[in-house]
């Protein structure tokens, strides 16, 4: 009997290739699709080639295809080739702060990349599922418009309605999303769409800190990867603004997987997920330099600005109570310390072989 075959967008990065893996240990065959184009969009310090080393040495009969997806002829005619009985996409041009210089680029790869994909879909496999990782920007800065309440090392809700975090129900309108946020709302909106208009099994997971020992973090993104990266490094790490209480719930990537795992399992139409690491995995930069420096033994070195980020949340994590109800074989399982010390492990193995 032939493997379920699986595409995988963006597959060098941080959740691409921990899908490829994970999908593979469960008996697929992996396709993934990636350019490198971090690397152009964050120069050599995003460069994910890598990454994409290791699924070749890691997944026998890996299928790398070095396509851009803004290129919708080169998507339409490998996604008719391969006819795959799932479509994890990851690949994005991921920064809040990056997209202002970029907009066409930022543009053409979250929005018309996606479209590509969801139309190629739509044509060739309508029937396979459609997992399109999103992102909470989609909220844009409302969800700052929540009472909040100031404590020793962080910013946390003081509306009660928000005890669990943000629910999938949260409004995405009247607020400023940045121009990277705006084009994650067309493929957002889109992939949704796509569901219930033609009906297609399709899934929007709206990130927080999606994390791991895998992700290049960069300074304009990977917050905790780069965070772990500069403690290691003693270089200097900038706070911008919110006296570094900002709060975000932190996801292993592994938990992102084995989300998508379940959802390709049990399928739903246009269904909106919230995935982040909840009320459990949160911190804020304060917290996390604390868990760090106990970790490496070293002291954080930080400035900090006090202007904070177009857009940026104060406070945001993931209410996970419909995850949970619609698929009660998943949860949390890699606690936000676990994760940190695997980060810094894998930060500190990479500096020794440079």
């Amino acid at each position: 009997m032939a493997k379920p075959q699986v595409l995988v967008t963006g597959s060098s990065g941080l959740i691409g290739s921990e899908v490829c893996l994970y999908f593979h240990e469960q008996g697929c065959a992996v396709h993934g699709i990636d350019n490198n184009q971090r690397a152009v969009f964050f120069g050599p310090q995003g460069d994910t080639s890598w990454n994409r080393e290791r699924l070749t040495a890691s997944i026998p009969g890996f299928g790398h295809h070095s396509v851009d997806i803004r290129d919708r002829e080169g998507v339409l005619a490998l996604i008719e080739t391969l006819r795959p009985a799932a479509i994890v996409h990851t690949a994005a041009q991921p920064s809040h702060d990056r997209a202002a210089a970029i907009p066409f680029d930022d543009f053409d790869t979250n929005a018309v990349g996606t479209l590509n994909l969801l139309e190629a879909a739509r044509r060739f496999c309508p029937e396979a599922p459609f997992i399109h990782m999103s992102t909470n920007k989609v909220y844009g800065d409302r969800p700052n418009s929540i009472a909040m309440s100031e404590q020793e090392t962080r910013w946390d809700y003081a509306d009660p309605v928000f005890a669990n975090g943000i629910a999938e129900d949260f409004s995405i309108d009247q607020s400023t999303h940045s121009l990277f946020g705006a084009s994650k709302v067309a493929a957002d909106v889109l992939v949704q769409e796509y569901g219930r208009y033609f009906g297609m099994p399709t899934c929007v997971l709206r990130g927080g800190c999606l994390t791991g020992p895998n992700h290049s973090g960069v300074q304009l993104h990977g917050f905790l990867s780069y965070l772990v990266k500069c403690n290691l490094e003693q270089r200097e790490y900038t706070i911008f603004g919110y006296k570094g209480k900002q709060v975000r719930d932190n996801i292993h990537s592994t938990d992102v997987a084995r989300f998508i795992w379940q959802f390709f399992q049990n399928p739903r139409v246009a269904e909106v997920y919230n995935i982040g690491g909840g009320k459990q995995n949160s911190c804020s930069i304060l917290e996390a330099f604390k868990i760090t420096e106990e970790i490496s033994g070293r002291a954080q070195q930080f400035r900090y600005e006090d202007t904070a980020r177009v857009g940026d949340h104060i406070c945001y994590y993931s209410d996970l109570s419909k995850m949970r109800a619609h698929y009660p074989n998943w949860d949390i399982s890699i606690s936000l310390r676990a994760t940190i010390g695997e980060i810094a492990r894998a930060w500190g193995a990479r500096m020794q072989k440079s």
